[in-house]
């Protein structure tokens, strides 16, 4: 972060102090200054500001002025961080950004992207690398942050990421989408089968450019279908397999668009084809002038150039997928035929008596040719609309509904020949495109094995005629893509919004903001509202709402239904009705017939809609179901074994979604989702339909997305002609103030930032809620983590409390240890809050934590590595050290064997020893031959039952397939009988429709009766007046006529005084009305103005919280800086402290060094004082010996008799004086040396202790754990019981097993305990024989002394040191066998560690195996859930037609009731006419009611009729009741089998994998034991090795030894003859001595020298021994003349170095 200047800092000042705002207006915004209020007088609501630019002052509303932030924060990263956040502050930063080339910029947690598209310098290579490993806080807004961030969430968490894409169309989401996979691909790579490589990729969006992009009024390159692009990640983070889903694709753009606008790009890329063979097969030389699909070649040279590029990159894509050239010729005969068909074309039905058939035949013919089939089928497919099985019929009939029967009959109406031939070419081109997604999916799979998959979504933009500048209303399928759009924005409000506040809510976390305003869906539910009644609804209207789609369905259903129809039950629904508002309800009613507009993006983006043709969409169109079955059966083999391959498998949903196949596993779950949301609930019966099938897309793209962690891209458009964001017939809002002033739209912008057209970026804002999001992200605590998660990741900052809680790291309360670390960590309170179950934090917070958490781990990690180079240079050490001594021994041995290479003891022994060792490897050999026998017997006895084991799988398996089949067929079953329920619905719908005409008739019947009850009730008063009137006649001016006439008077006056009080009542009442209306009209104003008032209110009172919420946020982060700022300077304050401590200790350190050098110095003084008089005593010995010398030298004076032996002997003299100097330094090396043997000994003794108890707590920690797992598998296996008690025989076994390695290794411990104990006492009996031998040679040499200097105690002092060498060289060697035998020891304990990491690691697989099996037994639980779910909709089902029939009967009686009436009236009628045939009524009249009469017995006779047919239709639906029953009962049953199937596979499953795990384990542990052989075998030829050494040693010390002691033998003779006999008392025990020695290399010398042991080693015999169990008295063989003959001779075959000094000293005697 960079430092601020005094300038940047005074310029920040006084920027806030002048207080800028915005002022909105209709061009956009201007920057003015608020003036204070305070010295002003101005009304209520209104606020004066200064215009920046040039000055102006101006009184506006408070509403249209927004507070400005810096220039700070003109070009900030994310959005969320502006300090006040409102529209124009976003739009102001937005546009700043979008003139340096800053396309991209954060909002939150979304990324807002500005047309992507024409800057390819910021998605370059380079830049890809510089995103590499990043996490988000590191990186800056790029679409390549979003694949980053997406990419590391899932590589942290192992869950499936998405990311969504919305925006309108052109705002270049597909050009996004190409950047994230084009990333994904690059830095996250693929294996070695390169799946998804950069090469697949760029062609796969080459190919679907091409068949599926086409030319819109807003869009030159649109994406005319939906897809979702997954891609699957394996362990290692590398892309394992890829796969493409597409839906809602505009097939019908092939043969009907708008106008102006193209057909899809491959069509021209065809005709533009430069391959003249091609265009010659394809019969595309000569191209027609008229094309009903208005498929014509482009008209401009460069366009054609172009194009045909275009098809030469198409090709080579096509090729890089793997697509062969047959399949793609394939797909360019399909193409041309279709275009074929539009040069054919179709006659009118005015035209050849009204026979469809094709226009023009010849380019008919060319296109059946290149179909493969004839004319006459093409024809018939196209036309006649029959087909060759009748299950297409049959399943298709609840879609037409009557109309098909209407076909059938000829009397309903028909499709005309240009709609068939329309529907041929829309199914063909969908099932090319169809098979397209199949062929990419092939080259896309892999077998491998993926962990986690990324899934991009990439949609059709928002679709507005308008907007592009076409005057025409928008078409069925951009309302199609419209409504998806709308769907994902409702998925990103319920991920931004409602999820939230309901993870607040349930954790208790109180939010201290107003809640957002509530999604209006109205749009949506406009569209896809479904009603909640039940599947057969009357014709007749009901009051519950329907969308779109389910109006169009239910009208597609009645007969004569028209858009206008159509419309006014929508109206009825959702359009406005009195007393709303303009744009309160989502629809509006245009001008235009059949037209209607929809507010689309919460009411800111009003498309209007054009419903002409809408009904007949919805109608299916036989000729495109032929369309397959035409691809299926054609003669060319290239078109019908692709399409044959493809009929079998459900690569398509429903005629809906395309590449539902895959290889892997996460493929196969995501295709088992979207069938899932195909076959629940009401789509099961409805997933037929057309209209209904739009929804269910949507459906399964939202529930597929639903279940990972979602990423929000929204694309917005900086620039749009004739756009238009409200609805024509809704007036324009504006700002009241200032809405008639003309302001610029910027005031200190560049004019490079002008490009961007403001009233559209804000109206995007404001249907994304972009700013609600943020508002959301700010206030609210968007980071959060379950309380052991965040302990467990962030304890590395407090090491104290790790300390605390142990090595187990299990917590009682986590929500206490998660404060406690919450604590030590010092956070600002604000920033976090603690849940029930999670801890949550600010935006920003976790990030800091992540940074600290790096920090120390990066610490930890160099200690770490710091302590291990340490470790391993210490080591090296060691090695060299060791190197050095075993070269040292090495040459030592190398000089002793060339001293003994030419003895002939020694040739004799390596004569000797191959013997014996060829006779040990012989038997080694058949001892290892026999178990390589027994192995092989094992070996196949595992192959057999191996072998066995997989038959038996493999035959697991085809029941398995079987069981399958058997499912399909049932599932198939289910289908055709909801198809028949289809059609069992319409014909109810037909009945009730028929009953209702019945009724009809009835009540007009009914009327009829009246009137005609009236008319007999006036010829009988006629006929009585007539009577009356011959009476009167006959009185002349009777009483009865006076009667008449006055009566007549009387009601005429009657009738005038009654109208008059109506007419005066009616006056009043109207005066009453306009009262009443004038003060509703009052009232309705006074309640419009409350409400404006209102919404005045409600906006100021929402700005105002707004402001005040970024104003306690700015404040937060004051405090958390202020927090900051607080912890630095503790920090510094704690660091200097210690830097004082640090300094006092540096003080007392050099004062104790001071007192420790004074007495340093003192002690040194009493040292050179305490020299001084040793070298004075060292003189006064040095004068003692000189006068011993000049004593000596007188001494041998007198004795010698010549000069010359009185030089020798005192050359001699000095010899042996410096030789007894060398020899007693050497002995004093020796003992040194045994000193240093002994210390080693013990040290070795204590390591070996130390590795005793660490092994014994290692083996008690291991034991432990593998205790707490397994209870932990009895604690989560309490409900398989057979795996159970599997599983604790398998750890019985493993415990054994560890029990037997356990004993090995203590008897293994014991035998190194006790070759411990026996190589001490074997050095401690060599020390005391060198003790013993030093002894008698100090013996001996006090024996020479007191008689005379002589060479026999020089050869005694020399054997003696070659003895004491030879015992130390045994001790060397004893130790170093210790040490191989300790080495060994380690082996055996890295051994056995390994074997019991490898029985941990085969228990965590059998642990995994688990885990799969029950992932296995819940998918089947849920198959076996929805089973049960489609039979309880049969059943809800059966109980509604249950009530339909109790209906149906009640209807019966009703008519029953109805038949009584009418017959007892028309016995009213009989006694009527015979009444009038009493009373001489006329014969015409009589006539009259006679017909009348048959006519009502002829309807009582057809109703009588159809109550029959419906007691038969009654009847049949109970018979189908039972049927239905007795499937569910089978159902039921074969459920049952089915499951217990499964358990018995699984428990075989289960059997077979244990078996397959003995088997590996008895496998490792011969591999193990034979290890263990060659590793003895190998440790005796060491021991042998050492033995050999050893006995080589021995011999060459005893050869010497003997040497010397003859040459001494000699020397005795020659001095006893020269000595007197008187000493041979004196010498008796040292002859007794010498002729021990003497009788012991006698018996040295035979074949007894050298015992072979048991074990097959050398052992040589100890003279000392022999010496000690000579006896006392040997005074018979001292004299032996033999003997005494017999050593010189003896003597001279062994020569030796003391041999050789002593023979010229003979010569001089």
């Amino acid at each position: 972060m960079r430092v601020k200047t005094e300038e940047q800092i005074a310029a920040e000042e006084a920027w806030h102090e002048t207080e800028k705002v915005w002022l909105v207006h209709k061009d956009g915004f201007s920057l003015a200054s608020q003036l204070k209020s305070q010295e002003l007088s101005l009304p209520e609501g209104k606020v004066r500001v200064k215009l920046d630019h040039d000055g102006a002052i101006l009184d506006v509303d408070e509403d249209d002025v927004e507070k400005a932030n810096a220039p700070s924060c003109d070009r900030l990263e994310d959005l969320a961080s502006l300090v006040y956040l409102n529209e124009s502050s976003v739009v102001h930063t937005l546009r700043q950004r979008y003139g340096a080339g800053l396309l991209h910029t954060y909002a939150g947690p979304s990324l807002l992207v500005l047309s992507p598209r024409g800057a390819p310098a910021l998605y370059s290579e380079k830049v890809m690398h510089m995103f590499k490993g990043c996490r988000r806080e590191d990186m800056a807004p790029h679409i390549y942050a979003v694949a980053q961030t997406a990419y590391r969430a899932m590589l942290m968490s192992r869950q499936d990421q998405s990311i969504v894409l919305l925006g309108s169309s052109g705002s270049g989401k597909t050009t996004s989408c190409q950047h994230l996979v084009q990333y994904l691909a690059t830095i996250a790579g693929t294996g070695g089968n390169k799946v998804f490589s950069a090469d697949k990729w760029q062609a796969l969006y080459t190919l679907l450019e091409a068949f599926g992009n086409s030319p819109t009024v807003m869009n030159g390159n649109a994406t005319r279908f939906s897809q979702i692009l997954s891609l699957d990640f394996d362990q290692a983070g590398q892309v394992a397999s890829a796969s493409i889903q597409t839906m809602l694709l505009e097939k019908l753009r092939v043969a009907r668009r708008p106008a102006g606008e193209a057909t899809f790009n491959v069509f021209y890329y065809l005709l533009a084809c430069g391959d003249g063979t091609l265009r010659t097969e394809l019969h595309l030389n000569h191209l027609s002038e008229n094309n009903v699909f208005g498929i014509v070649p482009l008209a401009k040279p460069e366009e054609k150039q172009k194009a045909a590029q275009q098809f030469s990159k198409l090709q080579a894509a096509m090729k890089v997928l793997g697509v062969s050239p047959d399949e793609q010729k394939a797909c360019w005969l399909i193409l041309a035929a279709i275009y074929h068909l539009g040069a054919a074309g179709a006659t009118k039905e005015a035209a050849e008596g009204g026979r469809k058939q094709f226009a023009r035949h010849e380019w008919a013919q060319k296109a059946a040719y290149l179909l493969g089939c004839s004319l006459e089928e093409l024809s018939s497919s196209i036309f006649k609309h029959q087909h060759k099985g009748s299950t297409l019929q049959r399943s298709t009939s609840f879609r037409q509904g009557p109309e098909e029967s209407g076909l059938g009959d000829g009397t309903g109406p028909k499709l005309s020949a240009l709609e068939c031939l329309e529907g041929m070419a829309s199914g063909l081109y969908s099932e090319l495109f169809t098979l397209l997604v199949s062929l990419v999916n092939r080259a896309l799979k892999s077998s491998q094995h993926s962990l986690c998959s990324m899934m991009i979504v990439d949609t059709p933009g928002f679709q507005n005629p308008e907007q592009g500048g076409a005057v025409r209303g928008a078409s069925f399928e951009e309302l199609c893509h419209n409504y998806a759009q709308d769907r994902l924005q409702k998925l990103f409000h319920e991920r931004t919004f409602v999820q939230e506040l309901e993870r607040y809510k349930e954790e208790n976390i109180e939010l201290a903001s107003d809640d957002p305003e509530p999604a209006t869906d109205d749009a949506v539910s406009a569209v896809d509202q479904a009603s909640h009644q039940s599947l057969v609804r009357s014709l007749a209207g009901t009051d519950e709402a329907r969308g779109l789609l389910w109006l169009l369905e239910e009208e597609a259903l009645v007969p004569g239904a028209t858009e206008e129809a159509l419309l006014e039950r929508l109206f009825s629904y959702y359009g406005p009705q009195e007393g709303d508002k303009k744009g309160q309800r989502p629809l509006l009613r245009s001008s235009k017939p059949r037209h209607f507009l929809l507010g689309h993006s919460h009411g800111t983006n009003w498309v209007e809609y054009n419903v002409a043709g809408w009904l007949s969409y919805t109608k299916q169109n036989p000729a495109t179901q032929n369309a397959p079955r035409l691809l299926q059966d054609s003669q060319k083999k290239i078109i019908s074994n692709l399409f044959l391959g493809r009929a079998g498998g459900a690569t398509v949903l429903s005629g809906s979604i395309a590449g539902l196949e895959g290889g892997s596993q996460l493929a196969l779950r995501r295709a088992a989702s979207m069938r899932k949301t195909f076959t629940t609930g009401m789509a099961a019966v409805k997933k037929k339909s057309l209209c209904i099938q739009i929804k269910l897309q949507v459906d399964a793209l939202i529930d597929t997305i639903k279940k990972s962690k979602l990423h929000f891209v929204h694309c917005f458009l900086p620039v749009a002609e004739g756009w238009a964001g409200e609805p024509r017939s809704a007036s324009s809002r504006r700002v009241s103030s200032s809405s008639e002033l003309d302001l610029p739209s910027g005031d200190h912008c560049e004019a490079g930032l002008l490009q961007l057209d403001v009233p559209l970026l804000r109206a995007q804002l404001r249907g994304s809620r972009l700013l609600d999001a943020m508002r959301m992200y700010r206030q609210g605590y968007p980071d959060h983590m379950v309380f052991s998660e965040f302990r467990r990741r962030f304890d590395v900052l407090a090491p104290h409390l790790t300390k605390k809680h142990g090595r187990n790291y299990i917590v009682v309360d986590e929500r206490r240890a998660v404060e406690e670390l919450l604590e030590s960590l010092d956070l600002e309170k604000s920033s976090c809050c603690m849940g029930l179950s999670r801890v949550f934090f600010r935006a920003g917070t976790l990030a800091r934590l992540e940074e600290q958490r790096d920090e120390q781990t990066s610490r930890n990690l160099t200690l770490f590595q710091a302590a291990c180079r340490g470790y391993l240079a210490r080591q090296h050490f060691k090695k060299k050290k060791i190197q050095d001594l075993a070269i040292r021994c090495v040459q030592k041995n190398i000089k002793k064997n060339k001293g003994v290479k030419d003895w002939p003891w020694w040739k004799l022994f390596t004569t000797v020893r191959p013997l014996i060792e060829v006779q040990l490897s012989e038997e080694q050999i058949r001892s290892k031959d026999e178990e390589i026998q027994q192995l092989r017997g094992k070996l196949e006895k595992v192959e057999k039952e191996r072998n066995e084991l997989r038959l038996n799988s493999d035959r697991l398996e085809t029941r398995i397939s079987e069981l399958t089949s058997e499912l399909t067929d049932e599932r198939n079953t289910g289908e055709s009988a909801s198809q028949l329920l289809d059609a069992e619905t319409a014909e109810r719908l037909r009945a009730e429709k028929e009953k209702k005409e019945l009724q009809t008739q009835y009540d007009a019947l009914k009327k009829q009766m009246e009137v005609m009850e009236v008319e007999v009730m006036e010829a009988r008063l006629i006929r009585a007046a007539e009577i009356n009137g011959e009476v009167d006649d006959d009185d002349a001016g009777g009483e009865w006529r006076l009667k008449y006439e006055r009566a007549v008077r009387e009601v005429d006056f009657t009738k005038k005084r009654l109208q008059q009080e109506f007419e005066d009542k009616l006056e009043v009442e109207q005066q009453n009305k306009r009262q009443l209306e004038r003060r509703l009209g009052d009232l309705q104003a006074d309640s419009e103005e409350s409400q404006r008032a209102l919404q005045q209110l409600k906006k100021k009172c929402q700005r105002l919280t707004a402001e005040l919420q970024d104003t306690k946020l700015h404040l937060e982060g004051q405090q958390v800086r202020n927090h900051e700022l607080e912890k630095k300077q503790r920090r510094f304050d704690s660091e200097l402290s210690q830097a004082h401590e640090e300094a006092q200790r540096e003080k007392l350190q050099r004062e104790k060094l001071q007192r420790e050098k004074d007495m340093l110095l003192a002690e040194a003084f009493s040292l050179k004082q305490q020299l001084e008089e040793k070298d004075m005593d060292i003189a006064g010995f040095t004068q003692k010996v000189v006068s011993l010398e000049a004593e000596l030298q007188d001494i041998s004076s007198q004795e010698s008799k010549d000069e010359a032996s009185l030089a020798k002997v005192k050359k001699q003299l000095r010899d042996l004086e410096a030789k007894v100097k060398d020899q007693e330094e050497e002995l004093d090396e020796q003992a040194g040396t045994i000193q240093m043997l002994e210390q080693a000994k013990l040290r070795l003794e204590m390591e070996m202790e130390r590795m005793r108890q660490t092994h014994s707590k290692e083996m008690e920690s291991r034991d432990e754990e593998v205790e707490e797992a397994r209870q932990s598998c009895q604690k989560k296996l309490k409900q398989m019981e057979v795996q159970l008690e599997e599983e604790y025989e398998d750890k019985q076994k493993v415990l054994r097993e560890k029990r037997e390695l356990e004993g090995k290794l203590t008897t293994l411990s014991d035998q190194v305990s006790q070759r411990d104990f026996e190589s001490e006492k074997r050095l401690r009996k060599d020390l005391k024989r060198t003790k013993a031998l030093l002894a008698d040679a100090q013996i001996m040499l006090d024996h020479l002394k007191n008689n005379a200097p002589s060479k026999r105690e020089i050869a005694q002092l020399k054997n003696q040191l070659e003895e004491s060498e030879f015992t130390c060289a045994a001790a060397v060697k004893a130790r170093k066998a210790m040490e191989v035998e300790i080495e060994d020891l380690h082996l055996q304990i890295d051994d056995i560690a390994k074997a019991k990491t490898a029985l941990e690691e085969q228990l965590s697989r059998l642990q995994r195996e688990k885990n799969e099996i029950q992932n296995r037994l819940e998918e089947d639980q849920e198959d076996m859930n929805e089973l049960m779910k489609k039979h309880k909709a049969a059943v809800a089902q059966a109980s509604r037609d249950l009530a339909q029939m109790n209906d149906l009967q009640a209807q019966l009686e009703e008519a029953n009731k109805e038949k009584q009436e009418l017959q007892e009236k028309l016995q009213a009628l009989q006694s009527q006419v015979e009444f009038l045939q009493q009373s001489m009524v006329d014969k015409s009249l009589v006539s009259r009611q006679e017909a009348k009469i048959r006519e009502l017995e002829t309807r009582l006779e057809f109703e009588r009729t159809q109550v029959k047919r419906l007691e038969s239709l009654a009847s049949r639906l109970k018979e189908n009741m039972e049927k239905l029953t007795e499937e569910r009962d089978q159902r039921a049953a074969a459920e049952n089998r089915e499951k217990e199937q499964n358990k018995r596979l699984q428990r075989q499953l289960r059997d077979t994998k244990e078996e397959m795990g003995e088997l590996a384990r008895k496998e490792a542990e011969a591999s193990r034991k034979k290890h263990e052989l060659e590793m003895d075998l190998q440790s005796l030829e060491a021991a042998n090795q050492s033995l050999q050494a050893d006995l080589k040693l021995a011999f060459k010390r005893i050869g010497d030894l003997q040497a010397a002691i003859e040459d001494e033998m000699e020397s005795d003779e020659n001095e006893d003859l020269i000595n007197s006999e008187g000493d041979s008392d004196v010498d008796s025990e040292l002859e007794d001595r010498v002729d021990g020695v003497k009788s012991w290399l006698s018996k040295n010398k035979g074949p007894s020298s050298k015992a072979t042991s048991e074990d097959g080693s050398l052992k040589s015999s100890s003279p000392t021994s022999y010496w000690k169990s000579l006896p006392p008295d040997r005074s018979d063989e001292e004299h032996d003349p033999v003997d005494s003959t017999s050593r010189p001779r003896h003597s001279h075959s062994y020569p030796s170095d003391s041999d050789t000094e002593a023979k010229p000293a003979e010569t001089d005697a």
